[in-house]
């Protein structure tokens, strides 16, 4: 059996075959910089993403830090203790440095709520804080956060080519690409099949474990050993469900209702069995809004599921789908399949489903899982939803029941 350091070793020295050979040229991260030159407009556009900008230096960024940490009222502390700031759109936290290692601070700010909160996660909350002292300065980032928030980390030196999601991230190690640049010394999951091309995004975007755990006598919360154009599921365990049991991580249905578990989600949906990836709907390289997708929502899944079409609503009009006015929030295709109703770790802060299964209010009593109906309505009872929707004559009474249904 191949161990994981060698499949790391090998996910580094493998090339793409070219005129039937194969390099054996050792490939190492360069860096996003590297790129700049050949990628100038997609470089510029990365650069404002927030995957860019997740890690930031408070010495190098000034106004990195949102609020005044001296006035915080739970956890005080001085701006000098930062060493790095982790975030900037629902939540920030903040790490400091002791030896080679970074640790959280027990504190962070609530971005859309403007106050500060205590940050720890407690044994009952994710499955590695019952393996960690209960105490924050013992719980490094490296083995918890920094493998997905940087390029090359490396668990034995604890040191990374760059933080942030750079390039390389996506596209493997480049410095074979920079000093000769050609499609096949590259790789971009735009051209792998489905599955390793979503690999890409879900080795974050989901919650799990790595196979091997614990590694080197540490448990890490990221999936070691793997590297864009591997197959992660060597590396990585989607954390497991119980039809019909909530936990931590999902609703009763499978749905996921932690934050970053959107990789956990999109498996399960029938967009992925058909071939649809995570870069069908958004971009990496950044669009100007903070989910970096392609388009505005509803004209993005009108694009596929267009009136007509085998896969559309089966209705003259799209107000006729929808039975709400056209231009409303009720009308947006992401409104009643996307739901947002996983949190992101801080208090009334959610981000949207993708399983993008249709969430009955006859759900919502049976499995006390959020619908989108009650959502949106919060004067209005689950029987009123229920009872509104028999009322809709394309709608199958019998798919407005127990059964999650994807009208």
């Amino acid at each position: 059996m191949i161990g994981w350091k060698s499949v790391v070793l090998l996910a580094l020295a493998v090339a793409m075959p070219v005129a039937g050979q194969q390099s054996t040229t050792i490939r190492h991260y360069v860096g996003s910089q590297a790129c700049q030159k050949c990628h100038a407009q997609i470089y510029e556009h990365w650069q404002k993403t927030p995957m860019a900008n997740v890690v930031r230096d408070p010495r190098q960024h000034p106004d990195a830090i949102l609020s005044d940490p001296t006035a915080n009222p739970v956890s005080p502390f001085s701006k000098d203790e930062v060493a790095l700031v982790y975030g900037s759109l629902w939540k920030q936290r903040y790490f400091t440095k002791m030896g080679d290692d970074y640790f959280p601070l027990p504190v962070q700010w609530e971005v859309a709520n403007h106050q500060w909160s205590r940050y720890f996660v407690t044994a009952t909350g994710d499955w590695w804080a019952k393996l960690f002292p209960a105490d924050n300065m013992q719980r490094p980032t490296g083995q918890l956060c920094d493998g997905c928030h940087s390029v090359g980390y490396d668990i034995h030196t604890k040191q990374v080519t760059e933080w942030n999601v750079g390039c390389e991230r996506c596209h493997g190690p480049g410095s074979e690409h920079a000093a000769k640049p050609s499609r096949s010394n590259i790789l971009n999951p735009s051209r792998m099949d489905y599955v390793a091309g979503s690999d890409t995004c879900i080795q974050c975007h989901s919650q799990g474990q790595p196979l091997a755990n614990p590694i080197e006598g540490k448990y890490y919360d990221w999936p070691v050993g793997y590297n864009v154009g591997l197959k992660l599921a060597d590396h990585w365990n989607l954390e497991g469900h119980t039809m019909g049991e909530t936990n931590f991580y999902y609703f009763a249905d499978g749905t996921a209702h932690k934050n970053r578990m959107q990789g956990n989600d999109f498996v399960q949906s029938v967009m992925y069995r058909r071939g649809v990836t995570c870069f069908s709907c958004h971009d990496a390289h950044g669009t100007g809004n903070a989910a970096q997708l392609k388009k505005p929502a509803d004209k993005l899944c009108l694009d596929c599921h267009f009136q007509g079409s085998p896969n559309g609503p089966r209705t003259a009009t799209l107000e006729a789908h929808t039975h709400h006015k056209s231009g409303s929030a009720g009308s947006q295709c992401v409104s009643c399949h996307m739901p947002a109703i996983e949190t992101e770790g801080v208090p009334n802060t959610f981000v949207h489903a993708h399983t993008f299964r249709f969430i009955t209010p006859a759900m919502t009593d049976q499995y006390k899982i959020p619908n989108p109906c009650t959502t949106c309505h919060t004067d209005k009872s689950t029987r009123w939803a229920t009872d509104t929707m028999q009322g809709w004559n394309e709608r199958s009474p019998w798919r407005l029941g127990q059964n999650p249904a994807s009208n």
